[in-house]
């Protein structure tokens, strides 16, 4: 079971007024072969430096590793 919980921005995720939208969704595998599901944990931002900055919903065990997929634009669900 996954609880959704309510964050807020304290002014570190946001740049001259707008917000600093994660780039990056972080998923875990849960289950084996054909039944396999992939759980959504968090979220991650692309740093200047070039690292990236994740951010784990709740508290959680992450045994396993996990995998990070890019956020697609509006433009790129459009097909443009």
């Amino acid at each position: 079971m996954t609880t959704q919980m309510t964050e807020t921005n304290n002014g570190a995720d946001t740049a001259n007024g707008q917000a600093n939208r994660p780039t990056m969704i972080a998923k875990q595998r849960v289950g084996f072969g054909k039944k396999a599901t992939y759980e959504r944990i968090g979220v991650a931002w692309n740093n200047e430096d070039g690292s990236l900055y994740v951010k784990v919903h709740g508290t959680q065990v992450i045994s396993g590793g996990f995998v990070l997929y890019p956020i697609e634009s509006d433009s790129e669900k459009a097909g443009e």
